[in-house]
Protein backbone atom coordinates (compact mmCIF):
# COMPACT_ATOMS: atom_id res chain seq x y z
CA UNK A 1 0.00 0.00 0.00
CA UNK A 2 2.90 2.54 0.40
CA UNK A 3 4.48 1.65 -2.66
CA UNK A 4 1.37 2.28 -4.74
CA UNK A 5 0.88 5.75 -2.26
CA UNK A 6 4.72 6.72 -3.19
CA UNK A 7 4.32 6.00 -6.66
CA UNK A 8 0.52 8.34 -7.08
CA UNK A 9 2.57 11.03 -5.22
CA UNK A 10 5.92 10.73 -7.49
CA UNK A 11 2.83 11.16 -10.57
CA UNK A 12 0.73 13.82 -9.32
CA UNK A 13 3.86 16.01 -8.17
CA UNK A 14 5.55 15.50 -11.71
CA UNK A 15 2.14 15.67 -13.46
CA UNK A 16 1.42 18.92 -11.23
CA UNK A 17 4.92 20.01 -12.14
CA UNK A 18 3.72 19.72 -16.14
CA UNK A 19 0.66 21.87 -15.78
CA UNK A 20 3.11 24.62 -14.20
CA UNK A 21 5.37 24.33 -17.30
CA UNK A 22 8.04 23.02 -15.30
CA UNK A 23 11.42 22.12 -17.66
CA UNK A 24 11.04 18.81 -18.77
CA UNK A 25 14.54 18.00 -17.26
CA UNK A 26 12.90 19.06 -13.37
CA UNK A 27 9.90 16.78 -13.73
CA UNK A 28 12.15 13.99 -12.35
CA UNK A 29 13.12 15.57 -9.19
CA UNK A 30 9.59 17.13 -8.56
CA UNK A 31 8.15 14.06 -8.66
CA UNK A 32 10.43 13.37 -5.93
CA UNK A 33 10.00 16.01 -4.13
CA UNK A 34 6.71 15.09 -3.55
CA UNK A 35 6.97 11.09 -3.27
CA UNK A 36 9.49 12.20 0.06
CA UNK A 37 7.02 14.86 1.14
CA UNK A 38 4.44 12.16 0.72
CA UNK A 39 6.58 9.55 2.65
CA UNK A 40 7.46 11.77 5.82
CA UNK A 41 3.89 12.57 6.42
CA UNK A 42 2.73 9.29 5.80
CA UNK A 43 6.23 8.19 8.15
CA UNK A 44 4.58 11.26 10.89
CA UNK A 45 0.90 10.12 10.92
CA UNK A 46 1.85 6.66 11.92
CA UNK A 47 4.09 8.22 14.88
CA UNK A 48 1.76 10.37 16.37
CA UNK A 49 -1.64 10.55 14.34
CA UNK A 50 -2.04 14.19 13.68
CA UNK A 51 -2.42 15.41 10.02
CA UNK A 52 -1.42 19.08 11.17
CA UNK A 53 1.74 18.29 12.52
CA UNK A 54 2.44 15.47 9.77
CA UNK A 55 1.32 18.64 7.38
CA UNK A 56 3.65 21.34 9.09
CA UNK A 57 6.95 18.50 9.39
CA UNK A 58 6.39 17.73 5.45
CA UNK A 59 5.73 21.14 3.93
CA UNK A 60 9.05 22.09 6.53
CA UNK A 61 11.42 19.18 4.74
CA UNK A 62 9.74 19.89 1.22
CA UNK A 63 10.98 23.39 0.72
CA UNK A 64 14.35 22.39 2.33
CA UNK A 65 14.84 19.93 0.32
CA UNK A 66 13.36 22.49 -2.57
CA UNK A 67 16.31 24.65 -1.38
CA UNK A 68 18.74 22.34 -2.19
CA UNK A 69 17.73 21.44 -5.35
CA UNK A 70 17.43 24.65 -6.53
CA UNK A 71 21.05 25.28 -5.96
CA UNK A 72 22.33 22.24 -7.17
CA UNK A 73 20.24 22.06 -10.95
CA UNK A 74 20.08 26.68 -10.30
CA UNK A 75 16.42 26.68 -11.23
CA UNK A 76 14.18 28.52 -8.83
CA UNK A 77 12.75 26.97 -5.32
CA UNK A 78 9.33 27.58 -6.39
CA UNK A 79 9.85 25.00 -9.34
CA UNK A 80 10.41 22.27 -7.16
CA UNK A 81 8.07 23.59 -4.01
CA UNK A 82 5.28 24.09 -5.17
CA UNK A 83 5.22 20.84 -7.16
CA UNK A 84 6.52 19.18 -4.01
CA UNK A 85 3.66 20.14 -1.41
CA UNK A 86 0.26 19.39 -4.24
CA UNK A 87 0.60 15.57 -2.46
CA UNK A 88 -0.19 17.28 0.97
CA UNK A 89 -3.15 19.77 -0.22
CA UNK A 90 -5.97 18.54 1.59
CA UNK A 91 -8.60 18.75 -0.84
CA UNK A 92 -10.48 15.61 -0.54
CA UNK A 93 -10.95 16.84 2.93
CA UNK A 94 -12.07 20.46 1.58
CA UNK A 95 -14.09 18.37 -1.30
CA UNK A 96 -15.81 16.54 1.74
CA UNK A 97 -17.00 19.44 3.75
CA UNK A 98 -18.59 21.43 0.57
CA UNK A 99 -20.26 18.26 0.19
CA UNK A 100 -22.51 17.93 3.93
CA UNK A 101 -22.77 21.77 2.92
CA UNK A 102 -25.08 20.88 0.28
CA UNK A 103 -26.28 18.13 1.90
CA UNK A 104 -27.76 20.06 4.71
CA UNK A 105 -25.13 18.41 7.21
CA UNK A 106 -23.67 21.53 8.76
CA UNK A 107 -21.97 20.28 12.24
CA UNK A 108 -20.19 17.86 9.81
CA UNK A 109 -18.99 20.62 7.18
CA UNK A 110 -17.55 22.79 9.68
CA UNK A 111 -15.91 20.22 11.43
CA UNK A 112 -13.95 19.16 8.27
CA UNK A 113 -13.88 22.81 7.29
CA UNK A 114 -12.30 23.37 9.97
CA UNK A 115 -9.84 20.30 9.68
CA UNK A 116 -8.92 21.39 6.28
CA UNK A 117 -7.66 25.13 7.03
CA UNK A 118 -5.93 23.92 9.67
CA UNK A 119 -3.72 21.22 7.59
CA UNK A 120 -4.11 24.53 5.03
CA UNK A 121 -2.44 26.77 7.46
CA UNK A 122 0.05 24.05 8.76
CA UNK A 123 1.46 23.74 5.11
CA UNK A 124 2.05 27.03 4.76
CA UNK A 125 3.36 28.20 8.27
CA UNK A 126 6.24 24.87 7.30
CA UNK A 127 6.91 26.47 4.24
CA UNK A 128 7.48 29.98 5.79
CA UNK A 129 9.50 28.88 8.83
CA UNK A 130 11.59 26.65 6.53
CA UNK A 131 12.41 30.02 4.12
CA UNK A 132 12.76 32.25 7.29
CA UNK A 133 15.25 29.31 8.59
CA UNK A 134 17.13 29.53 5.76
CA UNK A 135 17.15 33.42 5.13
CA UNK A 136 18.38 33.25 8.63
CA UNK A 137 21.58 30.65 8.38
CA UNK A 138 22.25 32.56 5.07
CA UNK A 139 22.93 35.69 7.05
CA UNK A 140 24.67 34.30 9.70
CA UNK A 141 26.99 33.22 7.15
CA UNK A 142 28.04 36.80 6.34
Amino acid sequence: MVIEQLVTSFISSAAFGVLFNVPKKNLPQCGFVGMLGWLLYISCMKAWDNPIVSSLIAAFFVTVLSQFLAKVYKTPIIIFSVSGIIPLVPGGLAYDAMRNVVENQYDVAVQLAAKAFMISGSIAIGLVFSEVINQVIRRSRL
